[in-house]
């Protein structure tokens, strides 16, 4: 016999592998205080009838929304034959858990209550929590994060009163057409397998939650259902070994409690044709108990499946199953009749004491083991909120993350760099919705949804675009649910990739992709594997480079695409997306900001806000609320935008500023009389950028220069300065059907060059300094500072809903109105810059002008924290940044940096003082406000309308709203 070729070396080979760790596997079932435990079994076990030992055997089924006549019928079974356990199905928790307790109220002897859940509770459960699918949990490279999702479904199934999981399934999965496993397999190599179930094991058993390892000897590679029909296993036993039996060993290793036998016809190890490996002694006693050494449970696969339950008559099935060396019966088809028909083979000799003292035993060790020998009932008290924990999302946050695998990424596309030379379009594919991928994807710039009836429709729409993200969505109800894309789709698809780049998506199996008869007009593709809500949202932040991709396939999705195919991805610090808790904040703290946001809607401090919180680069906090005016026609969205007011001057003039500042063509001495040739010889001449920037320069504060525009006497527009209809001469907007002279605008700096300074140097905040600059960046560049601000900044940064003009650029549906001017305009200011300076100047100030909404203005103030970088640009060197984040007269009790806000040098200010002295930021006379702390690595911005519909109405301001959200942000922070 050649040994090496044997089944023999195989077995002696994954001995010698997990000998070193012999002890616990061969005693899985043995508590920690093992005396005790012996004593309570055999204390149980001597008061036994033989029917109440017989009764052991079985768990009988039942669903906790089941009918009333299906209840009593588990109530007859516990009170009358002294069944060992139960397992649960289809209902809900509460329900579930009121069972519980009736039933082992019943039961003389404790029951053991078991379920499948496999990816948690959820998948027998409503109201309870889902995670990721084995397949997609093969993708991540880290397992100690399966460790903890078998650590947190342990913690689940104890809440409920639950002490056996039938879980893991560690069939390996070599055959797409599988139609039972798939995505509850962790793949198709041995060795992954084995890992990720070995780590879910340890989770379970940290917390004394039985594991149950299935379906052995192994049930990957087939095309049949054994809830259906017998399948076959036709490998030899020489794979089978080397093979299907792998994981089983390295589980039994971790303390593995039981194994499932499932209903398979495997002629390599039982010699009787069609015979279910269930009831074969040669495969449960032979192989499993004898040559792999397990003395754990041994659990048959539901016996009413059909698999088995076509082969003989009920209670022949049971008796067959028990004489083949299983301890548990599982869902037996009549469990009066089984019972009769083992309690007629022990009186007639076919069962020794020994063998039912044997699987008994071990039954009551194991429900020693789970906390039986200490029954507590369940409590139903904040069951829904402690089975849907936020340990649970936390971590489902990061498996989504660490398994998305991009397997193809040619010239590497993915993640997108150049956004302001990239025209996205997004075409969904698939049953299922991609919304959540779709919003996702827009958050970081613009992205065309397109669709069309026909192909070439399609195609021709597509013309424009010069990327093309695609999104295959199928139905994430269950790990069965299709996959397949029919011949339409693999059609388009192909000739949509003939023609643009495309970045293909695969929200199901990979598998999906075998179909297609190429794939190598795809640029770029990843798998999400799943189509949750967070498979699609972290789909779209690795695309951007928010986060990485790290995963790996677990199965093959053809040739092209082999097992352990995944490239790992750059992080491009653009803003990722989470929860608080995974940057060391506090959700529950935060949700305080919630009740502050209600307090400004019910007391009409504002018609609505926009509240966001990031911190080490991660967006953990929103809050988009109320309406865009008191009559809540319209609610907030996130994508709506406000009128920044002064924040345009640390969002927009400033960076341009610095930017010159760090190409030598401006430094902080450079005075006014060197900017201006028309400053020389004035009193302003040797004002500096610095003491501008600081307010600390003797400007005024403000000049009214639209005051020219209004008659002194009545105090109406001057028909001199002020048309109706745009005219030559009067081509600047100012408000619907409002029309200034165009020589306002371009007096303004010769207006500011003759003002008189403040007698004294001291504070005094001005806007009159971004008037200048705003002049003279559009003279050095020759061009608008909406141009610029654009071309330098925020086309880059993926700033699309940052913009001068808003109304040339979104629908009005999309801008929140501010100010109904009574006194210049006289009417409602929807989409016009409120800032009177900034409209005479067009609506483009460097004060003023700006709109925005909140998650764009985050990305502005992480590119500050990113030290001048973002999505793969440096923008800035840290080095300017610093510079101009420097209180210079704080001596003189100038708080203000270079043209940042700083914290306050006494009481009062800007902040809530419990920020760094490094933070910085501004705030709006709209209701803006936004900061940002690198010591704390936390970006705030809160935006509203606080001036609708009068200015006059500061509540929001008297209140300290803005400050107080900020306090609550830092009371959030774990220390």
């Amino acid at each position: 016999m050649n040994l090496k070729k044997s089944p023999f070396f195989y077995l002696l080979f994954f001995s010698f592998l997990f000998i070193q760790n012999s002890f616990s596997q061969s005693r899985p079932l043995i508590a920690e205080d093992h005396e005790l435990q012996r004593k309570w079994v055999d204390s149980i076990y001597d008061q036994m009838t033989l029917n109440e030992k017989v009764g052991q055997l079985f768990i009988v089924d039942i669903y906790s929304n089941g009918s009333s006549e299906e209840k009593e019928k588990v109530r007859e079974l516990i009170s009358e034959e002294k069944v060992g356990g139960v397992i649960f199905s289809k209902g809900g928790p509460v329900r579930q858990a009121r069972l519980t307790n009736e039933f082992q109220e019943l039961s003389k002897t404790p029951l053991l209550v078991s379920m499948d859940a496999e990816w948690g509770l959820a998948m027998r459960l409503d109201s309870t929590y889902a995670f990721p699918w084995n397949m997609t949990l093969g993708a991540i490279q880290n397992p100690q994060l399966i460790e903890e999702v078998g650590v947190q479904v342990a913690r689940h199934s104890k809440r409920l009163g639950v002490h056996m999981n039938f879980a893991p399934v560690v069939d390996i999965n070599t055959n797409p057409e599988n139609p039972i496993i798939g995505n509850r397999s962790y793949g198709e190599e041995k060795e992954n397998v084995a890992e990720k179930a070995a780590a879910f094991v340890r989770g379970m058993e940290r917390e004394n939650v039985l594991s149950s390892a299935k379906h052995f000897p192994g049930h990957g590679d087939t095309q049949q259902d054994s809830h259906k029909t017998l399948p076959t296993i036709d490998f030899s036993r020489n794979r089978i070994y080397r093979e299907e039996l792998y994981p089983y060993m390295a589980l039994m290793d971790e303390g593995l409690s039981s194994v499932m036998v499932a209903h398979l016809n495997v002629p390599s190890l039982e010699e009787r044709s069609n015979f279910p490996s269930s009831l074969s002694h040669e495969i449960v006693t032979g192989i499993l108990k004898e040559q792999l050494e397990f003395n754990g449970l041994v659990i048959t696969d539901a016996l009413n499946m059909r698999g088995v339950a076509d082969f003989d008559e009920p209670g022949e099935i049971d008796l067959a199953a028990f004489q083949a060396g299983n301890d548990i019966l599982l869902m037996s088809e009549d469990v009066s009749k089984a019972k009769q028909k083992i309690l007629k083979a022990y009186n007639e000799g076919l069962i020794t004491e020994e063998r039912l003292r044997h699987s008994v035993r071990k039954i009551l060790f194991a429900k020693y083991k789970a906390g039986l020998h200490n029954y507590q009932p369940v409590d139903t008290t904040n069951i829904h909120k402690d089975l849907n924990g936020l340990k649970s999302e936390l971590l489902s946050h990061r498996l989504y993350e660490e398994a998305m695998t991009v397997i193809k990424n040619d010239r590497s596309l993915i993640p997108i760099r150049d956004l302001e030379k990239t025209k996205i379009a997004y075409v969904h594919f698939g049953e299922d919705s991609g919304d959540s991928f779709y919003e996702q994807l827009s958050r970081y710039t613009r992205v065309d949804s397109v669709s069309a009836e026909n192909l070439n429709v399609l195609l021709d729409e597509l013309d424009s675009y010069n990327l093309v993200i695609v999104g295959y969505h199928q139905s994430n109800d269950s790990p069965w649910s299709g996959y397949k894309m029919n011949a339409k789709q693999q059609a388009w698809l192909y000739e949509i990739a003939r023609k643009n780049r495309v970045i293909l998506n695969i929200f199901t199996r990979p598998y999906a992709l075998i179909d297609l008869k190429t794939t190598g007009n795809f640029e770029a593709i990843q798998v999400a594997f799943q189509n949750s809500e967070l498979a699609q949202q972290k789909a779209a932040q690795v695309i951007f480079g928010a986060i990485e991709a790290k995963g790996k396939l677990p199965v093959s999705a053809g040739r092209e695409f082999p097992v352990g195919t995944g490239y790992r991805t750059r992080d491009l610090k653009r803003l990722a997306y989470g929860l608080p808790e995974s940057v060391g904040m506090n959700s529950e703290k935060l949700k305080k900001i919630d009740s502050l946001v209600q307090t400004v809607l019910d007391e009409k401090m504002a018609p609505g806000v926009q509240v966001l919180v990031a911190r080490k680069g991660k967006v953990i906090y929103e809050n988009n609320s109320g309406y865009h005016t008191y009559e809540k026609e319209r609610p907030v969205k996130a994508s709506d935008v406000y009128d920044l007011a002064s924040l345009t001057k640390i969002l927009a003039t400033l960076p341009l500023i610095m930017e010159l500042v760090e190409k030598n063509e401006l430094d902080l001495d450079t005075n006014l009389g060197e900017m201006f040739p028309a400053f020389r010889g004035t009193d302003k001449a040797d004002i500096t950028l610095l003491q501008m920037l600081s307010h600390y320069a003797r400007f005024k504060s403000w000049i009214p220069f639209y005051a020219i525009t209004k008659d002194p006497e009545t105090g109406r527009t001057d028909k001199r300065y002020v048309r109706d209809k745009e005219f030559p001469g009067y081509n600047t907007k100012i408000a619907e059907g409002m029309y200034v002279r165009n020589d306002i605008r371009d007096s303004i700096v010769k207006v500011i060059r003759k003002s008189e300074l403040n007698r004294k140097r001291e504070y005094q905040y001005s806007d009159l300094p971004y008037y200048l600059l705003k002049a003279y960046l559009e003279d050095i560049y020759g061009t608008s500072l909406d141009y610029l601000t654009q071309d330098h900044f925020y086309q880059s940064l993926g700033a699309n809903n940052t913009t001068y003009l808003p109304l040339n650029k979104f629908p009005k549906e999309k801008i929140i109105p501010t100010e109904n001017d009574k006194l210049w305009r006289k009417q409602l200011l929807h989409g016009y810059v409120h800032d009177e300076g900034a409209a005479i100047l067009g609506g483009i100030g460097g004060q003023a002008g700006l709109f925005a909404n909140a998650n764009d203005v985050a990305k502005i103030m992480q590119m500050y924290l990113n030290g001048g970088e973002y999505g793969g640009i440096k923008f800035l060197d840290q080095e300017t940044i610093d510079k101009f984040n420097t209180c210079y007269y704080c001596e003189d009790e100038v708080r203000r940096g270079v043209g940042f806000d700083k914290p306050q040098l006494k009481e009062a200010g800007p902040t809530c003082g419990c920020v760094s002295m490094t933070s910085f930021g501004h705030s709006g006379f709209t209701g803006t406000l936004t900061w940002a702390d690198p010591h704390e690595e936390i970006v705030y911005v809160f935006l509203s309308n606080r001036i609708h519909p009068s200015s006059e109405d500061k509540k929001l301001i008297r209140e300290g709203i803005r400050t107080k959200i900020q306090e609550i942000i830092y009371e959030a922070i774990e220390r």
